[in-house]
C-alpha cells in the first residue's frame, strides 16, 4: 500500500514534467511561428512581439531582447514612451524601430513623433502616427533568454531536443508501465 502512494506520487510528478516540456515546447514554437512567419503584421489582443535587433536602446534594452508591444491610440502617447514603428525614411526605410519618443508635435497633417534611441547621438527622422506599431508594454526576460539561446545553435538543439527527448521518455515510460499493469491484470 505504500509503495503504491509512492508510484502514485512519482506518476503525478512525472505527468507534470510532462506539461511543463509540452507547455514550453508550444510557447517556443509559437514565439518563433510569430517572430520569423508572421513579419508582425499579425497582432493577437492588440499586442505583438519585436525582437530588439540593434544597440540602440540600451541600456534599457539589449540586443536580443523580446519585447511586448500594445495598439494604443496615437492620443495618448507621451514624451518618455518607448514606441515601436516601421520607418520610411532614409536609412530607416522598411526597418522596424524602437526608440523614445522625445517630442510630439502637432501639424496641420497630425501629430508628428520625434524619437531617438537612448545610445543614439542624433534623433530619429520624424514619423506619424500611422507607422507606429504600438507602445513598448513588457521587456519578457524568460523569452529574451529563451530567444538569444536560440541563436546559438548548441543551445537551440538542447532547448528543443532536452525537452521532446523527456517527452519521448516519459511517453515509452507509460506504455510500459501500462503493459505491466495489463499483465498484472490478467494473472490475477
Amino acid at each position: 500500500m505504500e509503495e503504491n502512494k509512492k508510484i502514485n506520487k512519482l506518476n503525478i510528478a512525472l505527468t507534470i514534467v510532462k506539461l511543463i516540456c509540452i507547455a514550453l515546447l508550444v510557447l517556443i514554437i509559437i514565439i518563433l511561428a510569430m517572430q520569423r512567419f508572421s513579419n508582425n503584421k499579425i497582432a493577437i489582443g492588440g499586442y505583438r512581439i519585436f525582437n530588439v535587433a540593434t544597440g540602440s536602446m540600451v541600456p534599457k534594452y539589449e540586443v536580443g531582447d523580446v519585447l511586448i508591444v500594445k495598439e494604443v491610440n496615437i492620443d495618448d502617447l507621451k514624451v518618455g514612451d518607448d514606441i515601436t514603428y516601421l520607418g520610411n525614411q532614409s536609412t530607416f526605410a522598411g526597418r522596424v524601430i524602437t526608440h523614445q519618443i522625445i517630442r510630439i508635435e502637432e501639424t496641420e497633417d497630425g501629430k508628428k513623433f520625434h524619437t531617438k534611441g537612448l545610445a543614439n547621438d542624433m534623433a530619429d527622422p520624424v514619423i506619424s502616427g500611422d507607422q507606429i506599431y504600438g507602445k513598448v508594454v513588457y521587456k519578457c526576460v524568460i523569452i529574451s533568454l529563451f530567444t538569444k539561446l536560440m541563436n546559438n545553435l548548441a543551445a537551440f538543439y538542447i532547448i528543443v531536443f532536452i525537452p521532446i527527448g523527456i517527452l519521448l521518455f516519459l511517453q515509452i515510460k507509460d506504455r510500459i508501465q501500462e503493459r505491466n499493469e495489463e499483465k498484472n491484470n490478467n494473472r490475477e
